[in-house]
């Protein structure tokens, strides 16, 4: 009998989007957009930065398999993501399916969206492990990573829907 993964830790964040519910989902539901961060430099991942793939559901079906790959400080890293959960417009999870990464295991991260007049309140979360191979790398960057990985979703989608135009002079 397969038994659902056990994600022990958890961390959170929500943000108040200036967009409707449906516009948020379309964005937050394509990978390339959700997952940017990862494609950049960032002293996070010591300067290094990651590729994304996508099948040819591009992350949008339930089943459909996100990959990515990069180096870090020598090792290589990689991971696949397998979509568990899509209902547009409410919320979307996946989760690991194959992860070599340094500070977390395996992890299931999604969000959740709850319309509030004009904009939507969106929840980022991730469920998480520590690595099996590099349990006190976890133990000491594990929570840092989660939160910072999460923060740039966030902050991503906010810059995104937020964004005021300057005035001209």
């Amino acid at each position: 009998m397969d038994r659902a993964p056990t994600f022990p830790l958890h961390e959170e964040t929500s943000v108040r989007l200036g967009a409707p519910q449906r516009a948020v989902f379309d964005y937050l539901d394509d990978f390339r957009k959700l997952s940017a961060h990862m494609e950049r430099r960032s002293g996070m991942m010591a300067g290094s930065s990651m590729t994304i793939e996508t099948d040819a559901g591009a992350g949008r079906a339930v089943g459909s398999q996100v990959r990515m790959r990069g180096r870090m400080l020598g090792m290589e890293l990689a991971l696949t993501e397998v979509v568990t959960e899509r209902e547009p417009p409410l919320r979307k999870a996946w989760q690991t399916a194959d992860t070599r990464l340094l500070v977390v295991g395996d992890y299931r991260l999604g969000f959740e969206l709850v319309p509030e007049g004009a904009t939507t309140r969106a929840r980022i979360f991730i469920d998480y492990t520590l690595p099996q191979h590099a349990r006190w790398l976890g133990a000491l960057f594990g929570r840092r990573y989660a939160r910072w990985c999460i923060d740039r979703m966030a902050g991503d989608a906010a810059r995104y829907f937020n964004h005021k135009p300057r005035s001209s002079p």
